[in-house]
């Protein structure tokens, strides 16, 4: 007899996690290995973020703090919504996490019982089902075409509710494809979700300052009127560079925060209060470098992008957002190639040309693969023509 538990045999590992582990470990054996598969960012943090975190060690912030943020970070995070997304809350309706991910959990976790259904559009973010299977829900997952840029439209989602429908969530722009929803396309599928009373919605911003071409970037709360039913989460892991900081945040209903409490009151309980007092800073800092530090990501988006689809059997849109480009290698799959799925695509790749990528599947759409540009230019350089010349080695 097993000392597992049953739900934890219904997920996986994160397989994002995997590749990236499997990099580092072909680099420790001295494999020239080049890792796309991470999704963040190459950047520092900036030097006032980290200033704060001293400070806040200095002077002896080094305690507990109320299980579910400080009342300075809540504040900030207040105010940051106002400022940037024109949505008022105040501050119990505010949760501060280890990071977005466990907002989350947290969120699945105190809402979700067994049976209930959370719709998540294919390609999606690996850790999305499998929280929700954690919690005892059932994912209903609906698999976005590529003419539609991967993003659902409001016929697939009509479609996909039933009277076991609790959650749906929305991620703009994307990890893995970087697509983002428009103003329209938001106010679109909050008719059918207005429509549908029984059904909350999970925005994940994490993204919503990595953005190119003049996109707009709108949360859904902010331009319908389902604020009520909204949690919209976000945090500073991406755009200010502070993944290992694990700091994240959500806005929503009072009665979800305080359940969310509940949850991490007996889990982890508060995040480090040096990391609070650096996302203060975040928050309420100069702002100036996000831009900066986008122009960047939209000159690797560009080279990433032109390089692949210069390369026989890829074809690769072109993203609005994150750091992440999703394309297709499905010419590449099939007799001649001897390569049966995109998971046997990545595997080879990784062995013949030492470049490491994360296949489509993982993200529930076969046939593609993702690519992270968030590392340097010289490291794409030269990541590309592997690609370049490996995909070349298959026809």
């Amino acid at each position: 007899m097993s000392i597992i538990s049953d739900s934890l045999k219904r997920i996986k590992p994160s397989p994002t996690i995997a590749v990236t582990q499997k990099a580092r470990e072909l680099k420790a054996a001295g494999k020239d290995v080049i890792g796309l598969g991470a999704g963040e960012p190459d950047f520092d943090t900036p030097d006032n973020i980290k200033e704060a975190a001293i400070k806040a060690i200095k002077d002896g912030d080094t305690k507990y703090t109320a299980v579910d943020g400080t009342p300075a970070l809540k504040k900030a995070i207040v105010e940051k919504f106002e400022r940037e997304n024109d949505l008022k809350y105040s501050t119990d309706q505010i949760t501060v996490g280890t990071g977005g991910k466990q907002v989350l959990y947290n969120a699945f976790m105190a809402t979700l019982n067994k049976g209930d259904e959370v719709i998540i559009p294919a390609p999606f973010w690996v850790s999305y089902p499998d929280m929700v299977l954690l919690a005892g829900g059932k994912p209903k997952i609906i698999k976005c075409s590529e003419n539609d840029n991967f993003k659902l439209t409001p016929k697939k989602l009509k479609k996909t509710i039933t009277k076991k429908t609790k959650w749906l969530i929305l991620n703009s722009p994307s990890n893995p494809t970087g697509s983002g929803y428009t103003k329209d396309e938001m106010k679109k599928l909050s008719k059918v979700l207005l429509k549908n009373k029984k059904i909350y919605i999970l925005s994940d911003d994490i993204y919503e300052h990595i953005t190119y071409d003049n996109f707009n970037f709108f949360t859904i709360a902010q331009v319908s009127k389902l604020k009520d039913r909204t949690l919209t989460m976000n945090g500073v892991s991406k755009s200010y560079a502070m993944t290992g900081w694990r700091i994240g945040y959500a806005a929503g209903p009072k009665d979800i925060i305080k359940a969310i409490g509940k949850i991490q009151s007996q889990s982890t309980s508060n995040p480090s209060s040096v990391s609070q007092a650096a996302a203060v800073e975040a928050l309420n800092g100069n702002q100036d470098f996000i831009k900066v530090r986008a122009e960047a990501f939209k000159e690797r988006r560009d080279f990433v992008v032109n390089s692949l689809n210069k390369i026989k059997g890829i074809s690769c849109l072109k993203p609005n957002g994150a750091f992440y480009v999703f394309p297709s290698c499905k010419k590449l799959l099939g007799k001649k190639t001897k390569l049966k799925t995109d998971s046997e695509f990545v595997k080879r790749l990784l062995e013949k040309a030492n470049v490491a990528v994360v296949q489509g599947s993982a993200f529930g759409l076969d046939g593609y693969f993702r690519i992270s540009y968030a590392t340097s230019m010289e490291k794409l350089k030269v990541a590309m023509d592997r690609i370049k010349s490996f995909c070349e080695s298959l026809s």
